[in-house]
Order: C-alpha cells, then structure tokens, then sequence
C-alpha cells in the first residue's frame, strides 16, 4: 500500500491530521510506503514562503482583512474560480510525484492540493482513489469537487450542508479528524499533576497552536489574578518571545504555573486539565473533545475558526471568553455550577470522534480494493 498525503502547513492542523492518520495506516501496515507532502514547498519554495508567510501576517496584524477574504472566498464564484486557475497551472508537478511515487491512494487534508487532484483527474486522466480531510467544523466551496471518492468531515450537520451543496451522500463520511493514537490514553488528573509538580486543584490549559497565536498572554493574566485556588498550564508553542513573556510573568505570579514552549507531552497536559483555554483551530479541538475536556475560546481567528467557535458554543462544549471577561464569574457559570460543568464534559465526550483514525483507514482499504476491481469512473466534469 502506497499512501500520498498532499497537505500546506497553513498552521498545523493540516499537516498533523496528515500525520495522525499515517500512524494508523503504520500500525495496521507495517510495510506500507507514505508520504506526506508540503504542497507549496514541494512545488515552489518561494511560493509556499510568500502564500504561508502572509498568510500569518494577515492573521497576526490584519486578522479581519482574513476574515473578509473568507467570507468573499465563501460566497463569490470568482475567487473560487481564481485558486482553481491557480491550482490548475501548479497541478502538473504534483502529476509529476504521483507518476513517481505510485500511490494506491491520495489523501487532501487541505483544500487547495485537492484542487489540484480534482483537475488531474479530469483533465490528465488520473485513476487513483482521492479522500479529502476537512480539518475544521465547517465547510467550503473550495473543497467542492465530484470527482473526489470520499469526504471526510466532523459533524452530521457539515455533510447535510455538503449535501445541499452538491456533494453526493455516498461520498460523504462523519467520521472526524483524526488525531494521533496518543490522545486516546489518558491518565489520572492527580498523577498528571503530580509529575508536572503542579497541585491537585482547578488547572487551565493555555493553548495557541503550534504558532503561539492568539491573545495568551492577556488571557495567562487574566487567569492568574483570579481570586480562587487555581493553577496554569500553558503552552506557547514555537512562539519564542510569548514563551519568554509568559515565563517573565509567571515568575511573580501567586500561583502555581507550569510554562511550556512546543510540547510533544500535549496529551498529558490534556490529562492534567480541568479546561483548555484556546483558540479553536479544529484539530485542537478535536483532540480535546476526545479527551472531554471543555473549551473556553479566545482569539479566534475570522472565519473558519469563527464557524469552530459557533458549532462548539451552540453545542454547548464552550464558552468564548473575550479580553476584558470577569475570569471568576464565569468560572462561576461553568466550573462551581457542577451540572453545567458535568454537561459540557458528555457533551464533548459525544461530539468526539475517537475512532476517526481506524475509520478512516477501513476505508481507504474499501476504496483501494473497489479501484482494483474497476468499480471507479473517472468521467465526472468538475462542479
């Protein structure tokens, strides 16, 4: 079995669900050959720096210039148009990998190598089966294509909008984002704390994504001039400076803070948590719903993290907590109301999705053997 995952490290969800999911095909394929490629940087290293540093500049600086072009993207055919024209002319040097690699499958966790796959098979007669991720809690029309076998998405309510949208049922699969095997073992609250030398009392997980992004540090504050008994856990991720201001800060803090930088033991903090306090990029959230771990949202950034925030809060998962929240109040509303407290853990716990990766890989073994039988037409005309 040859597996090729084509994703962009636009943040980290794509390229980790990409990862998650290699580690499922690992363990039940031993001998199976996968790649995972960086789309942009594999095409064109000056295009990924231009297209993946903007985009973090627009979302640090102008987050709300990010947010119209979201909803522009969402709504006006011409843009949609514009990244299918842009996909089209990149396509042929990723027709180049596939002739290489020999994949018996392609999995999109971003919309834009989809694209490319999309217009492969229809204009370069490619006949490999294709699975797109979606890797938030909404959908776009930029992954709209009705040559792709499979689509896997978070939640009933993305593939009955997808289905509105065009996109045949059948096509359609509610099995999750995968998340790596490691958050599905979990470990005592106390012995968590214990090895973190932390004490056994309320413990918030400060998260910002791989990139450290998001008002953390107002938020770490926030926290910790709360008048209660609580402690922090923070993660700063590959945000150098954020990591050395948080630290600066919780050197003088009244209350127990343990702060981290990237952290590979993501987990164990997630064990050790009462809530993660993040913006709701959707493999964060995933993995934290697995864990049932209720979220309060800061910074989301316009647009699909927007439509992340939504879904949660409507489901009742979690709360948003803007800059100038009274910390203690609600904490009040969610943590010392115990009912409430309990709801938003089986609420989590029913919006989890912790069988994605097993799921995930029985079907890309149904859709190798069907291929391999001819069940397959690759005749569709793009949508």
């Amino acid at each position: 079995m040859n597996v090729l995952f084509l994703s962009i490290s636009l943040g980290s969800g794509h390229i980790k669900a990409a990862e998650a999911l290699r580690k499922y095909i690992v363990l039940r394929y031993p001998t199976a050959k996968t790649l995972i490629v960086d789309t942009f940087k594999y095409i064109n290293p000056l295009i990924h720096t231009v297209v993946v540093d903007g985009y973090l500049n627009i979302v640090k600086y102008a987050p709300q210039v990010y947010g119209g072009l979201y909803r522009m993207s969402e709504y006006r055919k011409n843009v949609n148009r514009m990244s299918r024209v842009l996909s089209q002319l990149m396509a042929p040097k990723i027709h180049k990998l596939i002739q290489d690699f020999k994949p018996s499958i392609i999995v999109c966790t971003h919309p834009f190598p989809l694209q490319m796959i999309a217009y492969l098979k229809e204009h370069y007669n490619l006949a490999v089966p294709s699975i797109a991720i979606l890797t938030d809690f909404v959908n776009h029309p930029f992954w709209f294509h009705n040559n792709i076998e499979a689509y896997i998405v978070a939640h009933d309510y993305i593939k009955r909008d997808m289905i509105e949208c065009g996109i045949s049922e059948n096509r359609i699969f509610t099995y999750g984002i995968p998340i790596a095997p490691e958050f599905l073992k979990s470990a005592p609250k106390a012995q968590v704390r214990k090895e973190l030398s932390l004490k056994n009392t309320l413990t918030m997980l400060l998260m910002g994504g791989s990139l450290g992004i998001g008002d953390i540090e107002s938020a770490f504050k926030s926290f910790a001039k709360c008048k209660r008994n609580i402690q922090i856990i923070a993660a700063a991720g590959k945000n150098g400076s954020l990591e050395k201001r948080l630290n600066d800060f919780g050197a003088s803090c009244s209350i127990p803070v343990k702060i981290f930088g990237y952290a590979d033991n993501i987990p164990m903090l997630m064990d050790g948590a009462d809530f993660i306090v993040t913006k709701p990029g959707g493999m964060t959230i995933s993995e934290a719903l697995v864990k049932k771990l209720p979220a309060l949202i800061i910074s989301p950034i316009p647009g699909q993290e927007e439509r992340n925030e939504q879904f949660l809060i409507n489901s009742g998962a979690a709360v948003r907590i803007q800059k100038n929240t009274n910390i203690d109040s609600i904490l009040c509303q969610v943590y010392d109301n115990k009912l409430r407290y309990t709801q938003m853990k089986e609420i989590a716990g029913t919006l989890a999705k912790p069988d994605s990766g097993h799921n995930i890989v029985n079907l890309i073994e149904k859709l190798i053997n069907d291929n391999e039988k001819g069940l397959f037409k690759y005749s569709f005309n793009a949508l």
